[in-house]
């Protein structure tokens, strides 16, 4: 679908499937956006950092 310009929404909590399927994560915990990454600039620890709840900005102090 990327080369017609299309979107795929995917939701799941097994990271590997989402780091093989995806060029952005958006992630979501307790209702709320908590960030949206270029799948290539993050990694699995910081993907589980989010998914608790900490924010990138949050991550790096």
């Amino acid at each position: 679908h990327r080369e017609k310009g299309k979107a795929v929404l995917l939701v799941s909590f097994e990271l590997d499937e989402i780091f093989n399927l995806s060029d952005r994560i958006a992630v979501m915990n307790s209702g709320e956006l908590v960030d949206v990454v270029e799948t290539k600039q993050t990694n699995e620890e910081e993907v589980g950092l989010m998914m608790a709840g900490v924010r990138n900005k949050e991550a790096a102090l």
